[in-house]
């Protein structure tokens, strides 16, 4: 089932502006339109040969968000008609990742493989109608004959007979041709201006095991001759795909009008694709990513596969929000990857519970408090939320805090711990004075010593003296327990790694990646890491917290267990995108 995401409009937003493919399907929807009276359908066609990354996220969601927006269907439909790269893996993954984000496709899942019989059926009936041939050439000869603008291609066997046409795919079907020995062609226009026209290859032959087919065949159709074909068998009354496609739309439409399939023609609209920077989207190159170690795999949390931001820590409702934020286009653009961590960022401040963890640790010792004594303090889950309620912790003469905190020799305005300097408040507990410190024989500060007031627990004075220090996390170093935390970053030190004359693998950022060991957090988070990893958490978000003053945090999804715990930063506190 489709993971619950809450609704994408709330109180305060700019209201819905419609996008051009809203009015496209408005006009065929209305009187005398061509769909008139029809219930709108359409499908998202994913080939699986890899990961959902967040660029199908965006096609996804204009496919599955027509159709809600129109009370209409959506189609699930594998597109595994070339078998060289596709596995069953993939397919879960893909079925996976869209129900996470909240989409679901009900009986509507299909594969274009359980199509091949039609796609031949219908392959014969051109070759029948003397709009399909067997042609020799090989793709390198063909390239050679395909002219230039300007210039007609040449076939030599585009006037074979439509009885030896016939005969030879009947023969490629049964296997008696060498692997790319011949292919299926259609004669269209040797001289168009669109190339895409000149006699596209329809099928080829392929000796290869399909993960849904086996050995049952080895040809198989093209893209372009397969997909007008599924579309009008399933009722699709509108394909919208990527702007790449639309220069093949004449294709499209050559297909769908010059095979006899009993169904209306479905309208093929294109808009841009989704460009982000400091990273690539090619499945390709993804795939080379994790096939040669680059990442850790498919779903390493600096990926931009769906999966790998799970782990990361986003949400369903983020990346939808981000993918409606952006609009749908027809020129092609490039979004900040900043405004993706500002959609997340914008969720988990109302969603995420607070909670308090040192990432560099040392010690306070608070000279004054009693030796042997421990207390509760209350903090707040979320300041943002009334409903959200509150935590204790326990306090005691020693904490941790961030190494950070406290300077022995402060810059200017320093309003942290140090030697004589200004009044602290530890968060939910109280006020502190930093009365010096302990170094080891290398200089580095290993414990920081402090005073307290008594009479401010809950970090107000009762005297209403003005605090000017900062206010400080920290973490009983009584109860603490330890953790390890994964700090990420631009998986790509370039924000054009795909730019021209560039090998992307050059632009990798070799610090994307710091792993922090001996964190400490506040001790129900082990009681949290073990509920979470005896869970099913296939498909589901992990447990997010704002680590305070520090950033948000996820527990890891597949290395956190109740005896290791791991998280994950999903996104610091502060905004990086241009406004």
């Amino acid at each position: 089932m489709a993971e619950e995401v809450k609704g994408l409009t709330t109180e305060g937003t700019e209201p819905e502006v419609k996008n051009f493919i809203h009015t496209f399907i408005e006009e065929d929807i209305a009187q005398g339109g061509q769909f008139e009276g029809m219930q709108v359908h359409t499908r998202f066609p994913p080939e699986p040969n890899g990961y959902l990354h967040i660029g199908h996220c965006k096609a996804l969601c204009i496919d599955f968000g027509t159709a809600e927006k129109f009370g209409g269907l959506a189609n699930l439909r594998f597109d595994d008609t070339n078998p060289a790269k596709e596995d069953t893996e993939f397919v879960d993954a893909i079925q996976e990742d869209i129900h996470w984000l909240g989409f679901d496709w009900g009986d509507r899942l299909f594969y274009g493989s359980d199509y091949f019989e039609k796609d031949y059926e219908y392959a014969v009936e051109l070759i029948k109608k003397g709009l399909a041939y067997v042609c020799d050439l090989t793709p390198e000869q063909f390239k050679e004959c395909r002219g230039d603008i300007g210039k007609p291609a040449v076939s030599p066997y585009r006037d074979r007979s439509i009885e030896e046409n016939l005969d030879l795919f009947e023969r490629m079907r049964n296997g008696e041709f060498p692997e790319g020995s011949r292919t299926l062609r259609a004669k269209i226009d040797l001289a168009s201006g669109n190339f895409n026209m000149r006699d596209p290859v329809l099928y080829r032959i392929r000796y290869i095991n399909h993960h849904r087919q086996g050995t049952k065949w080895c040809i198989f159709p093209m893209y372009d001759f397969a997909h007008p074909i599924q579309d009008a068998l399933e009722g699709i009354t509108h394909s919208l795909c990527s702007l790449e496609y639309e220069e093949h739309r004449p294709l499209y439409d050559w297909v769908v009008n010059n095979v006899s399939i009993p169904y209306h023609k479905p309208r093929q609209i294109e808009f841009a694709r989704l460009g982000i920077n400091y990273t690539v989207m090619s499945k390709r190159k993804l795939r080379q990513l994790v096939e040669q170690n680059y990442v850790s795999g498919w779903d390493d949390p600096r990926m931009p596969t769906l999966c790998g931001l799970r782990r990361r820590g986003f949400t369903p409702y983020s990346i939808r929000s981000f993918c409606e934020r952006i609009g749908v286009a027809k020129a092609p653009s490039t979004i900040e990857y900043g405004f993706l961590e500002h959609c997340l960022r914008e969720d988990l401040n109302a969603t995420a519970e607070r909670t308090m963890g040192v990432l560099h640790p040392v010690k306070l010792v608070i000279t004054n408090y009693p030796e042997g004594r421990s207390e509760t303090v209350t903090v707040e889950n979320n300041p943002t939320d009334e409903t959200a309620g509150t935590h204790e912790i326990t306090f005691s003469r020693e904490c941790w805090i961030e190494a950070d905190d406290f300077a022995l020799v402060p810059p200017p305005k320093y309003k942290r711990l140090t030697p004589n300097g200004p009044e602290c408040r530890l968060k939910g507990a109280y006020l502190v004075t930093c009365t010096g410190c302990k170094q080891d024989e290398n200089g580095n500060v290993v414990e920081v010593y402090a005073t307290y007031d008594p009479a401010s627990r809950g970090g107000d004075p009762a005297d209403g003296r003005k605090v000017k220090g900062a206010t400080l996390h920290w973490v009983d170093a009584a109860t603490a327990v330890d953790a390890e935390v994964r700090l990420y970053d631009y998986l790509f030190a370039d924000a054009a790694p795909d730019g021209p004359d560039k090998n992307y693998l050059d632009c990798l950022n070799p610090d994307s990646l710091e792993i922090l060991t001996g964190c400490k957090v506040e001790a129900r988070m082990k009681d949290i890491a073990a509920a979470y990893a005896a869970s099913d958490k296939k498909g589901k978000t992990a447990p997010s917290f704002q680590f305070m003053r520090l950033g948000y945090f996820c527990l890891d999804n597949k290395d956190c267990a109740a005896d290791k715990l791991v998280f994950n930063r999903s996104v610091s506190l502060k905004d990086s995108f241009n406004k």
